[in-house]
């Protein structure tokens, strides 16, 4: 973790200076995704599906469409990744026959814009979901937070069921985390919240389970892996306890990709299950 210490101490002398132009350097690092593009095989396979963008904010965002006429289901992954990663369980999905909707995030895949935040992410998916009106969402990660201040934010009717993989609680430990990991010090972290402030109206603290997930009532599948070396299980115990209409499935080994046909199937069996007709 050299070159985090390094950039960190650098963002730290520029805060003596100038504390807002630290944090605008710092917020751009956290908010940069590092390899999210699409290579040629991720661009082979989504060539398969129909091809949409949905403007938001001057910038596009990609959307991928393979029709079915079973129930309309919403892919949505996390940071630094792009629709491809959801490859193996859309052909899944695919056999069932059900309606397959999967978006690129801002500043991920084919889609535009040079940041990525969760505020941002879920208004780019209140724009998706008010055109493709899934009944179903499986989010991973960041998408899976994003997932939830979309729906607390917005009037989305069509939302009957969610299933986050690996989803974070809360922002502030992200960005907790990140400053840890940077070694920012005091001053350029509190210049950081103070930006967040300005720029999104809350404070990280504020995208947290209980302004968020206790207010959701569609059907929830939590699914997290107790060795997560990302996003700690804990986590997931707090979405569990606000979140009060969820089950909570534990996985062991998985990692916090939760790439398998274990966890596969367990989201199968849940839209199976709960089905809307």
């Amino acid at each position: 973790m050299i070159q985090p210490k390094l950039i960190g101490k650098a963002i730290n002398s520029i805060a003596v200076l100038s504390p807002y132009l630290a944090a605008k350097l710092a917020v751009f690092l956290f908010s940069k995704p590092r390899n999210a593009k699409l290579d040629h095989e991720a661009k082979t396979y989504l060539n398969t599906a129909d091809k949409k963008n949905i403007i938001h904010q001057g910038f596009h965002i990609k959307t991928y469409h393979w029709q079915g006429n079973g129930e309309t289901i919403l892919l949505v992954h996390g940071w630094d990744s792009n629709s491809y990663r959801w490859k193996d369980l859309i052909e899944l999905l695919k056999q069932e026959h059900y309606n397959i909707i999967s978006v690129d995030a801002p500043a991920h895949g084919a889609s535009g814009n040079k940041i990525f935040n969760a505020p941002l992410y879920a208004e780019c998916l209140n724009e998706v979901i008010k055109a493709f009106k899934p009944q179903t969402i499986v989010g991973h990660s960041i998408g899976g937070t994003a997932t939830a201040i979309a729906l607390t934010n917005h009037n989305l009717p069509s939302i009957c069921k969610i299933v986050l993989l690996g989803a974070p609680s809360n922002l502030e430990i992200s960005v907790n985390n990140y400053i840890t990991m940077m070694g920012y010090n005091t001053k350029v972290s509190n210049a950081i919240n103070n930006y967040y402030f300005k720029h999104f109206g809350q404070f990280p603290k504020y995208y947290n389970v209980d302004n968020f997930f206790s207010k959701i009532t569609a059907k929830g599948l939590i699914i997290h892996d107790k060795k997560d070396n990302i996003i700690s299980f804990k986590e997931a115990l707090d979405i569990h306890r606000a979140y009060k209409n969820s089950e909570l499935i534990k996985t062991i080994g998985l990692g916090h990709r939760l790439r398998s046909e274990t966890v596969y199937q367990h989201i199968l069996s849940f839209i199976k299950t709960s089905e809307t007709h």
